[in-house]
């Protein structure tokens, strides 16, 4: 993999559960990792909801990055303003090199 493509600095957060003060469970988002990453859109569109005249917005998008053997579906990824939840982890060549995370635009 070349380092030129990966333009892109990116965090890759893990949910994580804390008790508030009152005992109750939350989730929130820890760091992983930060990594140099190459963002590239696929698709885009747009849909109604099965019930009522709703429409809403679906956007995926593949993140390129060197190979971690860390990274599982539950995480998400944040780049900029923009937070995208990992549908997929896949060893690219199967070779250990390269990493493509299959991502959703989150809502």
């Amino acid at each position: 993999m070349q380092a030129g493509k990966l333009r892109h600095r990116v965090t890759i957060e893990q949910p994580t559960e804390t008790q508030d003060a009152y005992g109750s469970v939350v989730q929130s988002w820890d760091t992983l990792a930060t990594v140099w990453a190459a963002i590239e859109p696929v698709t885009g569109r747009e849909r109604f909801a099965t019930t009522g005249d709703v429409r809403y917005a679906e956007n995926e998008v593949h993140i390129r990055m060197r190979y971690r053997d860390d990274i599982t579906p539950k995480m998400r990824v944040i780049h900029g303003s923009d937070v995208y939840d990992i549908q997929a982890v896949m060893d690219r060549w199967g070779r250990g090199r390269e990493l493509l995370l299959r991502c959703t635009v989150a809502e």
